[in-house]
């Protein structure tokens, strides 16, 4: 019987592992193909890639969204992990006001948040394009942000920032040098949820842009309206990016790991 359970536990795995993963490795796959089919594999080729590499327009999508995506990862980043630690000096009244107002953008439906967003920008007279897009996408990777760094700043001991100060550090010191060490590993997961947020982002992106500015969630949007194999080439490299953001998130944290063991032995 356990047998039994054990077998249907990993088919049962196996099919949401092909249901989740294996038309993105079709994706990958077709992206190579020679011919414009999109169900039949005819060669290997580069044709796609090439063509993608030399049309302008998916160009500079790629450029507007790699920039955002690492503009608005880095300030959202900062704004949240001062937000985060500052709101454990709070009393829990003001704390639970203000994680509650932080959770109704995470909850919001994403067609609401760009809509209101859009008669904001409007309303204050701001030419929507690339500004209105990072300002856009830094206002809701923040709260991820947030979600992620404040646990690992709530179990830290309130008093290890004070010890630090007591033994000659400056607060700015205190903060560089023994919190944020500390809750790392909530920083780096705010930052890799805020850069996937922002690099895929459509809907919002799609109300607050303008003057021709568009994202890759945008290119694609267009380019499913017509048989263009270059999607999966462009879909292919969105996927990489990805991850790559994960696999260097992850690996950043075993490599300082080993090298403090290392430290430590030859100490």
């Amino acid at each position: 019987m356990k047998r039994l359970a054990k077998i249907s536990m990993g088919v049962y795995v196996a099919l949401c592992f092909a249901f989740f993963y294996l038309p993105i490795f079709i994706t990958m796959i077709f992206s190579f193909n020679s011919s414009k089919s999109l169900t039949k594999f005819t060669g290997f080729s580069f044709k796609w890639y090439q063509e993608l590499i030399e049309n302008q327009e998916i160009m500079s999508a790629v450029w507007v969204s790699v920039s955002i995506a690492i503009l608005a990862t880095a300030i959202s980043t900062v704004l949240g992990t001062i937000t985060a630690i500052g709101l454990t000096r709070h009393r829990k009244l003001v704390k639970e006001w203000i994680l509650n107002v932080n959770n109704i953008p995470i909850m919001n439906p994403e067609i609401v948040t760009a809509i209101g967003l859009m008669l904001l920008f409007t309303a204050m007279k701001i030419d929507k394009g690339y500004v209105t897009m990072l300002l856009a996408h830094i206002s809701f990777c923040t709260p991820y942000v947030i979600t992620s760094v404040y646990p690992k700043v709530r179990s830290l001991d309130n008093n290890i920032a004070n010890a630090a100060m007591d033994l000659g550090a400056t607060p700015w010191q205190a903060l560089r040098k023994v919190i944020i060490p500390m809750i790392k590993p909530g920083i780096y997961a705010g930052v890799l949820l805020a850069f996937t947020m922002s690099f895929d982002d459509f809907v919002i992106s799609y109300f607050v842009s303008g003057n021709g500015v568009m994202n890759i969630s945008m290119i694609v949007y267009n380019m499913t309206k017509r048989t263009n194999p270059t999607i999966n080439a462009l879909s292919t490299i969105v996927i990489l990016v990805i991850f790559i953001a994960v696999a260097v998130v992850n690996i950043i944290p075993i490599l300082k790991r080993k090298k403090v063991t290392v430290n430590e032995k030859n100490n």
